[in-house]
């Protein structure tokens, strides 16, 4: 079974390193402290940063180093980390444990940048721009991965906006223990949509086109 993950974050890490890796330069080796998500950690194994699944290559005490591919680096914001930046880490969800948020693959599906965000007396609201190749899968009360966070759609622009949009209220716990919390307007960030929309949309396209065949 693929490794996945469940989008409840358990720590930041900091970003120690990212060097380019292979003889075109094309790929990136990341270097990340992370504590707990480095605790049990063996060569092989993933974890999600920021919400990009990516595979375990080598341990130094609290650090994990892992490769990025071109291909996660051209679909995240992985490529734009630096020395200092903080990460969500996640490690791989155990198949005995709870499903706390909803599935997430680590499979970034593209970036959005952060549009506003309304401070509230016990909760903010944050606005994400939303891309129009995304944006069918994207539903009230649905679930969407930011930055590898599980979290509820509160709000979502109507079809064929200008500005297409989604909003999701975050509460002090998720503030605290999310780099979500410290993003500003403007900060990029990862999303991945739930996969079951994709399924059902390929699902519906097959059984069409056979139909019509």
């Amino acid at each position: 079974m693929p490794d996945v993950f469940t989008g409840i974050i358990e720590e930041i890490g900091e970003v120690l390193s990212i060097e380019p890796a292979g003889s075109t330069g094309e790929a990136a080796l990341l270097t990340v402290r992370g504590p707990l998500a480095s605790s049990d950690a063996s060569h092989g194994d993933s974890i999600s940063v920021n919400g990009v699944c990516l595979t375990v290559v080598g341990l130094d005490e609290d650090t994990f180093t892992a490769d990025v591919m071109k291909e996660s680096l051209e679909r995240s914001s992985l490529g734009s980390l630096a020395p200092g930046s903080r990460v969500n880490l996640e490690r791989a969800t155990r198949a005995d444990s709870r499903l706390g948020g909803h599935i997430v693959q680590g499979h970034v599906d593209g970036t959005s940048r952060l549009l506003s965000r309304e401070p509230g007396e016990k909760w903010d609201v944050l606005r994400f721009g939303l891309p129009p190749q995304l944006s069918p899968y994207v539903v009230e009360k649905g679930s969407v991965s930011v930055d590898g966070t599980s979290l509820t759609v509160s709000a979502v622009s109507a079809p064929g906006a200008d500005e297409e949009f989604f909003e999701v209220s975050l509460i002090p716990a998720t503030l605290e223990a999310t780099v979500l919390g410290a993003a500003g307007t403007g900060s990029v960030v990862n999303l991945e949509v739930d996969v079951v929309a994709k399924y059902v949309e390929r699902i519906t396209a097959v059984t069409t086109a056979r139909a019509s065949a």
